[in-house]
């Protein structure tokens, strides 16, 4: 007589036993999550706190109880109260980085998906040129850069202005190695083949078939590009230092704390306007507030893009 079969017992799908490893493995993690983000709690709670409440000490761990919505307002007022005539420099740098960042993104945007895709599907014989030189610029420094771009825009008599630094911003290497890899993996040959068997050129190709199916790669290129363009400093600190007017706020950071008394009292000596640490991290704050804002708008796209270059389809 055969034994009696025995009924497996399976148990649902995460909920795993709480082991001495598991354990581990996920206080480790905590503690290293806390180490980031304790941090940040902590710098984003500063710019809600006083001065004075810094300075005594007495805003309890983290500065949590000595944030105040007035203090904001009053940073605020400290921070658009910068800069001589009355103030108003650090809105004008915001504007600025606003403009180069959309104006360099766009730019981008219009010279890398064609010649990302130009480098996938058509036939040349520099192609490999090209595409190697794609690669060299994209792993080249920016530093190594600054000097020669002063140069040749010095040159033109336009150090200072913002256009010049909006179209080197435009090139970005590393939007066309996106696109590149875009088109060569979503954009099967025989369908640009069977477009130039109806007749179609290379331009109607690209517009009718090549961009419409290249979303995840323009949602890609503008939201590193504008990130490029939004938190580059050395561009800006070579071009635009001679005109006040024109810097952007990743150079009036640095302006900002060296007005500070904390940092050069000598400076701030001479300023109707005092910022102290709550006005540097409101300001900083702000400055991250547009980069937060594209990555929740590109968010959808750019987790789909995520997967450009991992099958050929």
């Amino acid at each position: 007589m055969s034994a009696p079969a025995q009924t497996e017992v399976h148990r649902p799908v995460g909920s795993r036993r709480w082991n001495a490893g598991r354990v581990s493995r996920v206080t480790v993690m905590l503690v290293v999550a806390a180490m980031f983000v304790i941090p940040i709690v902590g710098f984003i709670a500063m710019a809600f706190r006083s001065q004075e409440g810094v300075a005594a000490g007495t805003d309890g761990w983290l500065g949590l109880q000595g944030m105040s919505w007035d203090n904001v307002v009053f940073s605020w007022s400290q921070l658009t109260g910068f800069g001589p005539g009355g103030g108003g420099l650090f809105q004008r740098w915001i504007m600025n980085s606003l403009i180069l960042a959309i104006a360099g993104g766009l730019l981008a945007l219009i010279a890398a998906i064609p010649a990302g895709y130009a480098m996938a599907r058509l036939r040349f014989r520099s192609r490999k040129f090209w595409l190697f030189a794609t690669l060299l610029a994209m792993v080249m420094p920016n530093t190594v850069l600054v000097i020669p771009l002063f140069l040749e825009v010095n040159a033109i008599g336009a150090v200072g202005q913002l256009w010049p630094v909006a179209v080197i911003m435009g090139f970005f290497p590393f939007g066309v190695y996106l696109s590149y890899i875009h088109f060569m993996t979503t954009m099967p040959p025989e369908l640009v083949e069977a477009a130039r068997i109806d007749g179609l050129g290379e331009i109607a190709i690209f517009f009718r078939v090549g961009l419409p199916i290249s979303k995840q790669a323009v949602a890609l290129v503008a939201f590193f590009s504008f990130v490029a363009n939004w938190t580059n400093f050395f561009l800006p600190l070579a071009l635009l230092t001679s005109n006040q007017q024109n810097k952007t706020i990743s150079i009036g950071i640095q302006e900002l704390i060296g007005a500070s008394p904390l940092f050069n009292a000598t400076v701030a000596a001479g300023l109707d306007v005092k910022l102290y640490m709550p006005q540097l991290a409101l300001a900083t704050v702000i400055s991250m507030l547009p980069l937060l804002l594209v990555f929740l708008g590109a968010q959808r796209f750019l987790i789909r893009g995520q997967t450009v270059g991992a099958v050929k389809g």
